[in-house]
């Protein structure tokens, strides 16, 4: 019955899961954006522990802690803090392609990624569905994620967009890969990210990706023959 009741919770989280990943991809309003961002990765750390009462790893409760500590909490407060410093609101600009344009192809690649690993993947998909369900789930969240930094003009709602990506690959982790693996790679990214984070809030910058690059050059931060190329 317990096994049951938590794979019925995991699926429903997965589908909120994916509503959160419309939002960042559709919501113009920075804070919201943070805030849909906290909740996903708080909804990841709640799929890590039911995915612990399952599987009884503890290697998941780790990745929930971090998710918690770091995603939930650390990454929102230090953007937050970016943005009363940037003075940035809301983010009006989109490139290449309009929100509901990217939701429509977000929905034809889930569609197309369920079609093609369900045939790949027959036999697994028939012995494990929750686990390829989250599978799936995972990898749709990396592109929908990649689809926010391709839309979006402004540098720090693209690190958004990288970190929802992270999100994916976490998620992803939790259902078909070595669980020490994720653990390493989610240390790395968000370092990574921190990073880039300390780099726009030492900036001060609020514009496109190019003028970022330019403030890069400015700063010394970038080779400026590269940027000449």
């Amino acid at each position: 019955m317990i096994p049951v009741i938590t794979g019925e919770l995991i699926r429903i989280l997965l589908v909120l899961i994916m509503i959160t990943a419309a939002l960042i991809i559709s919501t113009r309003s920075l804070s919201t954006l943070i805030r849909v961002y906290s909740i996903q990765s708080c909804m990841i750390a709640v799929v890590a522990v039911i995915l612990f009462l399952m599987i009884e790893d503890v290697t998941l409760l780790l990745i929930a802690l971090i998710t918690l500590v770091v995603k939930v909490f650390l990454i929102p407060g230090f953007i937050k803090k970016i943005q009363k410093t940037i003075h940035i609101r809301r983010d009006i600009e989109f490139c290449y392609l309009n929100p509901a344009g990217s939701i429509i192809l977000s929905l034809v690649i889930m569609v197309l990624l369920y079609l093609v690993f369900s045939r790949i993947l027959h036999e697994f998909a028939l012995q494990n569905p929750l686990f390829f369900l989250g599978g799936i789930s995972g990898v749709s969240l990396m592109l929908m994620g990649l689809l926010v930094t391709f839309s979006r003009k402004k540098a720090i709602t693209k690190v958004i967009g990288y970190l929802s990506m992270e999100n994916g690959v976490l998620l992803f982790g939790c259902f078909t890969t070595e669980l020490p693996f994720i653990i390493e790679f989610m240390i790395l990214i968000d370092l990574v990210i921190l990073v880039l984070l300390i780099t726009i809030l030492t900036i001060g910058i609020d514009s496109s990706l190019e003028e970022y690059h330019k403030s890069l050059i400015e700063h010394h931060l970038w080779p400026k023959q590269e940027a000449d190329e």
